[in-house]
């Protein structure tokens, strides 16, 4: 258990963090039940910081994703004051990558030359690097998109067509292949957010999902409503902390994100299907939009900290990992994969403070909530005697999401961490949850737990701990899976 050192009180200090008695003796009760592991070194979140996430194809179009990933860096660094040199290692990644740029850590961090590691994998790209840190003593790990110029390939007949003409020795040769272009030849390929193994994008599946789960579209319209006035409340009160400002160049310096946009039912009602033509219930308004920005976070074993005179936020501890259907269960990673962590750690629901799920989709959530809520989906679906329990909105997302916030993929993942944090700390909360859908690469769930740290002026002291799991995890094509899941979603909707 962690208790306070004996010692002077600040009064600014203990009426910052006692905000009542009844809060205080929650809190004290808490303290208690640690999640520390012996001879395991502390890892410990001592900041985050992201660029202003916006709209793509706005005030950053002119940019680079490295550009922004720089941003982001050099602030961390300036926040922190963390000297370089003392960095060992760099984990930076994107997903849809800039083909003149295949590596942006490398292209990000070359004003800090320190070992650097790429990773490319949806909705956690960023997150990857947390798990690093027990290796090392000061990681940075961090990650950029930026949809505002994706890359958009010729068809493939024409590309080896191409690629024939290059290699072409005789004028006769080089005309024989100009002379074979068709029309269909010209046909672009665009990107797109979509799986591999089943050519579905995500709006296809969270449509899909939406339907399985009897979601409807006002409830739909409903969340992201509410995800957009919370994100203005957190902004208008200055809760977002972690926003940096960044100069583009020739430009204003954007200090806020520009995507949230609360407005009224019947607007959103306007809309049309997105992505399922004519019936489908996910639209532009209740979709994460596509976004440019860019994040960081630094992290350090506790010892490392201290010793530099740090104040970390939070402790980062444990993972889960869990592997679903890429059909049918891409986006329910969140269902399954919080009552593995709170089992693992000898907590329930009760005990969570602070729950903060991405919002790939608003459908996406509900379906996930009513999951959660079900006996029936627990004992058919997870092989469960009963439901994992449905999180109290009070404590869910308070300050908006991916929704309203926006969603730049390889940097979600550290801004769910660092407003985990940010939480807690401002709401005096102990434990939470981070759940993230995902897609792409291998199997991944981690759990970090979080423990708030309180510093006197020159004393080092623990108060009430705050202990977070951050739970991602996404789909894996997988044949075994595949045959005995794709069912699921048949079933499920018979039910619901």
């Amino acid at each position: 258990m962690h208790s306070l050192r004996s010692g002077p009180v600040s009064p600014a200090r203990f009426a910052a963090r006692c905000l009542s008695t009844s809060s205080q003796v929650h809190a004290a009760a808490k303290t208690k039940k640690t999640l520390a592991k012996p001879n395991v070194k502390n890892i410990v979140l001592v900041d985050g910081v992201r660029t202003p996430f916006l709209l793509s194809g706005t005030s950053y179009s002119d940019l680079m994703p490295h550009d922004l990933g720089r941003g982001a860096l050099q602030g961390l660094l300036n926040r922190t004051g963390v000297p370089k040199e003392i960095v060992d290692h760099i984990i930076y990644g994107i997903v849809i990558q800039e083909v003149k740029t295949s590596n942006v850590a490398r292209e990000v961090v070359l004003c800090v030359c320190v070992c650097v590691f790429f990773v490319s994998c949806v909705c956690r790209s960023a997150a990857v690097g947390l798990i690093a840190a027990g290796q090392c003593d000061v990681v940075v790990a961090g990650g950029v998109e930026f949809m505002s110029d994706v890359p958009i390939r010729h068809s493939r007949k024409m590309r080896k067509t191409m690629l024939s003409l290059n290699k072409a020795k005789t004028l006769g040769q080089r005309l024989s292949l100009l002379g074979s272009i068709r029309m269909g030849h010209l046909m672009p390929e665009l990107p797109a957010v979509a799986e591999f193994s089943t050519a579905e994008s995500m709006g296809h599946s969270a449509d899909r999902l939406a339907a399985a789960f009897g979601v409807t579209r006002v409830e739909q319209d409903e969340y992201a409503l509410r995800s957009h006035r919370l994100a203005k409340k957190a902004q208008d009160e200055g809760l977002l902390s972690d926003i940096i400002s960044f100069q583009v160049p020739g430009k204003n310096i954007i200090s806020a994100d520009n995507g949230i946009r609360p407005t009224s039912m019947e607007q959103m009602g306007k809309l049309k299907p997105a992505f399922v033509k004519p019936h489908g219930t996910v639209t532009a308004a209740n979709s994460s939009f596509l976004t440019d920005g860019a994040s960081a976070v630094l992290i350090m074993s506790e010892e490392k900290a201290l010793a530099l005179g740090y104040k970390p936020k939070a402790y980062l501890r444990d993972f889960v990992y869990v592997s679903q259907d890429p059909k049918d269960q891409l986006l329910l990673g969140p269902t399954y994969a919080t009552p593995k962590v709170l089992e693992k750690s000898g907590l329930t629901m009760e005990d969570i403070d602070v729950f903060e799920f991405h919002e790939a989709f608003a459908g996406q959530i509900v379906a996930n909530l009513k999951a959660m809520d079900s006996d029936w989906f627990a004992q058919n679906c997870m092989g469960r005697k009963s439901k994992v329990g449905v999180p109290p909105m009070e404590k869910f997302n308070t300050w908006g999401g991916s929704l309203s916030l926006g969603h730049p993929f390889a940097a979600t993942g550290c801004r769910l961490v660092t407003t985990v944090a940010h939480r807690l700390q401002k709401e005096g909360g102990q434990y939470g949850v981070v759940a993230a859908c995902a897609a792409g690469g291998q199997v991944f769930l981690p759990k970090y737990t979080y423990a708030q740290l309180a510093r006197a002026d020159t004393e080092y002291s623990r108060g009430a701990t705050v202990q977070v799991f951050l739970v991602h995890s996404f789909g894996l094509f997988s044949v075994h899976v595949l045959c005995m899941k794709m069912t699921m979603c048949k079933s499920v909707q018979k039910h619901f």
